[in-house]
């Protein structure tokens, strides 16, 4: 699916504004007097912008004495759920740090809206992370305009590579050990004690979605593809096929869908100093974390200009580097104790994902806007079987018809009537913003009536 270009206007318009009312300087003094008095420090010589990310926005506050610190705020529009996800973030913070050796920040203080600076939005308090770079800005190729989408360097050195896949596989081996006995987002019980105790709150269920089709038949072809792949886990005999009984109950690793070079922090040897933005983290299907990750070399395959062929050969050199990298972090876990030689090896799991393309599965179940084009070039046939010679991949699905129950027939038809409806309307539908963003929708209607009057 394409972006939803009418939505991600009016997330934007709230968005930009909210961010300039955030730069007022009445709004920004009161923001610096507010993490000064739960920092308890009184050497502070530097307030600045640190960070303006897709869903958050940070401010820096450096001291003579003291470590820095930041607050961070969510961006009306763009972020759902909010409060939901500071609480789930905070909680898989605190979590990472006392079971893991990840280095995750120290959280000073958080708090929904109405304890926020002039109750601007929930935030969450943190200490500074000293480092030298950010990774994605070593792995990217160096001069691209900023508004191009960023690809791997192919001059980086074959050591420095090696460094930051050593690294990375370092943390996600050390996640892969962090389970729970069910699926969804972490709540804290005391200093010690954490248990799955809400939904699992995903990137794709904070993304906004309007005209999701084209046509009446689109909304077909993307109906059956979805009880297609529902199929594959509610069928017995297909789900034999790529999910091990043994696995199908748990336990559950932590998963971070924002997990990616651009949110990991290095020094200038190239060693991680901190992982930060947890905020889509959840206890998921162990066959997630046996998925080997899709940033490999940064860009999505959808994006990928030669087509998905091309990118999954470009992947699968750069992937051997990082499964050589990922046997490394586990026989250094074997020496130190932290492993069984006898254990499952994460790295054989990887690449046995790769190379039956259960890959694609995974992706195509996180990812919404990769999934109609990921189903029906690498999932269909291999389960489904052959098709007819050379159908068009807007036609394939009148050939599956006949695999969906009565009751799922019946559906499709009754919905695809309503999305074209929807469709025809060209309005925004079923959007439901969280409470902090329709406060802050009603306060820039109130603003912008005075400035008309």
């Amino acid at each position: 699916m394409d972006y939803d270009d009418m939505a991600w206007e009016i997330s934007d318009r709230i968005a930009d504004t909210w961010v300039k009312h955030l730069f007022d300087p009445d709004t920004f003094m009161a923001i610096g007097h507010f993490l000064l008095k739960h920092h308890d420090a009184h050497d502070a010589f530097k307030f600045k912008v640190l960070q303006a990310g897709a869903f958050n926005t940070a401010l820096h506050m450096e001291f003579l004495q003291s470590r820095s610190a930041i607050i961070r705020f969510p961006l009306p529009g763009a972020t759902m759920f909010p409060e939901e996800k500071l609480q789930n973030e905070v909680a898989t913070i605190r979590f990472i740090g006392d079971q893991s050796p990840i280095p995750v920040p120290m959280v000073l203080h958080w708090a929904g809206k109405k304890e926020s600076p002039l109750e601007l939005a929930p935030f969450l308090m943190m200490e500074y992370i000293d480092h030298h770079s950010n990774m994605i800005n070593v792995l990217k190729t160096p001069g691209r305009p900023l508004d191009e989408r960023v690809s791997l360097n192919p001059d980086i050195s074959k050591t420095g590579l090696e460094t930051l896949y050593r690294g990375m596989a370092n943390v996600i081996f050390s996640m892969s050990k962090l389970s729970k006995p069910k699926i969804g987002s972490l709540y804290q019980i005391d200093d010690f004690t954490w248990e799955v105790a809400r939904r699992p709150l995903s990137l794709s269920m904070n993304e906004l979605r309007n005209d999701a089709i084209d046509s009446a038949d689109d909304c077909r072809r993307k109906f059956v593809a979805r009880f297609l792949l529902r199929k594959l886990v509610r069928d017995e005999t297909l789900k034999a096929q790529w999910i091990h009984p043994e696995s199908d109950h748990g336990p559950f690793p932590i998963w971070c869908d924002d997990f990616r070079p651009g949110n990991v922090l290095v020094d200038a040897d190239l060693n991680i100093t901190g992982v930060f933005d947890w905020e889509f983290t959840y206890t998921a299907p162990i066959e997630f974390t046996y998925a080997p990750p899709l940033w490999l070399i940064l860009e999505k395959p959808e994006y990928w200009r030669a087509g998905y062929d091309d990118w999954a050969a470009e992947y699968q050199k750069k992937l051997e580097i990082f499964l050589r990298a990922t046997i490394d972090c586990e026989e250094e876990a074997i020496r130190k104790g932290r492993l069984a030689p006898e254990n499952h090896r994460l790295s054989s799991a990887m690449r046995r994902s790769w190379e039956s393309e259960d890959f694609w599965i995974m992706y195509a179940a996180r990812d919404n806007f990769a999934f109609d084009f990921i189903f029906w070039t690498k999932i269909d046939v291999r389960f489904f079987g052959e098709r007819s010679d050379n159908p068009h991949i807007c036609d394939i699905w009148r050939e599956r018809l006949d695999l969906l129950e009565p009751a799922e027939k019946d559906f499709i038809e009754k919905h695809a009537d309503v999305k074209l409806r929807e469709m025809e309307a060209g309005q925004i539908l079923a959007w439901d913003p969280d409470e902090n963003t329709l406060e802050y929708m009603k306060s820039m209607a109130k603003v912008e009536d005075r400035s008309m009057s």
